[in-house]
């Protein structure tokens, strides 16, 4: 499909583009949290044990390295505790921001101060949650709390929102967990380092989510060096490292042969994704709309960006954080798929209707989707993408439909930049 042909698919909802934060949050959260105070109050018995579910756990990064390590469990059940776990089904299932939030208010984070170094910690509180983490399902725990719960919404813009937290005194499992044999291999081998443990796992068919619960627990590396991974720590490190990973499958691979946009929205997330002939490139700029919760000052559009040539990375990304590991590990996946290479440039417009932080897995799913077919959009352009003469002519036309200029683009992205230079644009 032209590009001209797949662009003019796209029929912009001016009002819905104008409303502001205010007119579009909804008030149901705070309705919800009252519901789950009272959910709380008939849970807990007398002696404050709580019986639940488990389907993840939490570790903060407060304090590191002694931590507060919790064990996630819904407050009823209800619900199927799968539901409640941080994955790609959440946008299989269509959840936007409210789902997110209620499902994660419905989750009490029991947690108690924990260190970080648990080579050979099996029992008491932290071994019951290390054996929660390598589950392949929800594990039946019953916990001991020693304080009320404080019911508040904790929001972070890496890692899914958290509910409810109470101090736990004890945690009992009340079954045997599942373990899968891949993650017990990964356990008896002392010598073998996170990276490639995570690498493996991942082959292995174990998503970013059920890796990053394995990792944060300190169920992955070598023997003395196991730890507790804060849960923002380790989202980033999984995508990371399962990036590298992509990336090195797809270096000797021949390149693409045109030039490609793709476009996907989730969540008040506009993604542009636009590939092009060439060795492995890759760059995510982002825009944050002003006088929103991402750019509450500002009189114009907050532009982010970080970049990546053919041999990768040698510094952490600072200014988009966690969104560009999860934004490359989609692309990647796709173009290992393909068994081709190409040179990416990610566009994120982050909207006013993206009123509330639930974590970089919507930026990962948000990508990915756009190669498969992404919801929300009409029939004739979901699943395809638009072609374009050249690098030039995709970014220059994508640009009209962006909130900022070709200038303020090529100011802040190196990919763009550089347009001058590459001659098979002229």
């Amino acid at each position: 499909m032209r590009l001209d042909d797949y662009i003019e698919g796209f029929e912009r909802d001016e009002a819905a583009e104008k409303r502001r934060l205010a007119k579009e949050k909804s008030y149901a959260i705070t309705d919800h949290l009252e519901d789950v105070e009272r959910q709380l109050e008939e849970t807990l018995s007398g002696d404050a044990l709580f019986g639940s579910t488990a389907p993840e756990i939490f570790v903060g990064r407060s304090g590191y390295p002694q931590v507060n390590s919790g064990v996630l469990s819904p407050v009823t059940d209800d619900h199927d505790p799968t539901d409640f776990a941080t994955s790609g089904d959440w946008y299989a299932n269509g959840l936007g921001i409210e789902d997110v939030l209620q499902r994660r208010t419905g989750l009490l984070n029991s947690q108690r101060s924990a260190k970080v170094d648990v080579e050979d910690v099996w029992d008491g509180f932290v071994g019951t949650q290390r054996e929660v983490a390598i589950a392949d399902r929800p594990v039946d725990v019953e916990v001991g709390l020693d304080s009320t719960p404080d019911v508040d919404l904790s929001v972070d813009d890496i890692s899914t929102p958290t509910g409810p937290r109470a101090r736990a005194e004890s945690a009992d499992l009340a079954e045997n967990p599942h373990v899968p044999r891949a993650v017990e291999k990964t356990l008896e081998d002392d010598d073998w380092r996170a990276e490639g443990a995570m690498t493996y796992l991942y082959r292995k068919g174990f998503d970013v989510y059920d890796v990053n619960n394995i990792l944060s627990a300190g169920a992955l590396g070598q023997g003395a060096n196991r730890r507790l991974v804060p849960t923002r720590w380790s989202i980033t490190a999984v995508d990371d490292t399962v990036g590298q990973y992509l990336r090195g499958q797809i270096r000797n691979a021949p390149t693409i042969d045109e030039t490609q946009v793709w476009y996907n929205e989730y969540m008040g997330n506009r993604y542009w994704i636009v590939l092009t002939p060439g060795d492995w490139e890759f760059e995510l700029v982002e825009m944050k709309a002003p006088e929103s919760v991402w750019n509450p000052v500002g009189e114009s559009h907050y532009l982010a960006s970080a970049h990546e040539g053919y041999e990768g990375r040698s510094s952490y990304v600072k200014e988009t954080a966690g969104a560009y590991y999860a934004s490359r590990v989609g692309v990647l996946e796709h173009l290992t798929d393909l068994g081709r290479q190409a040179k990416c440039l990610v566009l994120r417009e982050v909207t006013d209707d993206y009123w509330a932080p639930v974590g970089v897995w919507q930026v990962r799913e948000g990508v990915r989707n756009a190669f498969d077919d992404p919801g929300g959009l009409a029939d004739d352009i979901a699943g395809r993408y638009g072609v374009a003469e050249t690098f030039r002519d995709a970014v220059t036309n994508v640009t009209e439909q962006l909130p900022v200029s070709l200038g303020a683009l090529r100011r802040k992205s190196e990919m763009v930049a550089g347009l001058q230079a590459t001659l098979s644009d002229f």
